[in-house]
């Protein structure tokens, strides 16, 4: 069975590149264009891992990981977050949060696939 993917990401070229590259790795790739609706997507499916920008309007990042973990999910999360002192606050604050993994853009796509990767296949996965 094919595992599922939400990336959350209110840039469309980064949902369009990410949700194409992951799915050419066998991946199923949903995308949502703003935590409101990436919270609606996650809800509506059963996913696997997260990848949600920090910054974004409606609902941040940040809170759709302090949601999901407020709900009890072990689903592994990877923050993401421009370059930049401040987006690194932001990486660290994600972590604190509940994010499994945090990400600097911009990144090599394959780095990201290596660490979907280890998140679904290498670590075991504990309830938060």
């Amino acid at each position: 069975m094919k595992q599922t993917i939400l990336v959350i990401d209110d840039e469309a070229d980064i949902c369009t590149s990410l949700q194409e590259r992951l799915t050419r790795e066998g991946y199923t790739v949903l995308t949502a264009s703003d935590g409101r609706k990436g919270l609606r997507v996650y809800h509506d499916h059963l996913i696997d891992l997260v990848i949600t920008d920090v910054l974004m309007p409606e609902l941040d990042g940040l809170e759709v990981v302090r949601t999901l973990r407020r709900l009890g999910t072990a689903v592994p999360i990877i923050a993401m977050s421009g370059g930049g002192n401040r987006d690194l606050d932001f990486l660290v604050e994600a972590e604190e949060f509940g994010a499994t993994r945090t990400i600097s853009k911009p990144f090599r796509v394959g780095e990201l696939v290596v660490m979907v990767h280890d998140l679904l296949y290498s670590l075991p996965h504990h309830a938060v």
